[in-house]
């Protein structure tokens, strides 16, 4: 009876782990490169204080189908760090990247208006939205 109980217990041992290695590995997806995207340039632009971000972003938006379900890993990897983060009820939370420059650029870098392209992540920590505010050419304002 001892080498019978074992045996059974071995078994759901392992088929626990194996479950429990597929919840952790099966949500969400890698992001492969984008089309048209240059990512290196986006994150040598934190903040959006050199200006460039502006027009990176078509190619991003173009791509915005790949970007849903994309772990926040694989979403780091391609933006780089966040500027803002906003974590929200359990597990959810938003990654905020300006698109322009603006206050934020000063020293410490404070919130400021201008902007942003948006992704949320589910309790998943994957991507569930993506938003990207208008961008206001800097002729049109006066």
């Amino acid at each position: 009876m001892p080498r019978f109980f074992g045996t059974y217990h071995f078994l759901y041992g392992r088929l626990a782990g194996l479950l429990v290695a597929g919840l952790l590995t099966g949500c969400g997806h890698a992001l492969r490169e984008i089309p048209g995207f240059a990512a290196a340039a986006w994150r040598a632009d934190p903040y959006a204080c050199r200006g460039q971000r502006a027009h990176l972003l078509p190619p991003l938006l173009a791509a915005r189908a790949s970007l849903y379900e994309a772990r926040a890993d694989d979403v780091t990897a391609l933006l780089g760090q966040p500027d803002e983060e906003e974590l929200q009820v359990q597990t959810e939370k938003v990654y905020y990247y300006y698109l322009t420059p603006g206050t934020h650029c000063g020293p410490r870098h404070p919130h400021s208006a201008a902007p942003r392209l948006s992704l949320h992540f589910g309790p998943l920590g994957t991507v569930t939205e993506l938003q990207a505010d208008p961008i206001i050419p800097t002729s049109a304002v006066q």
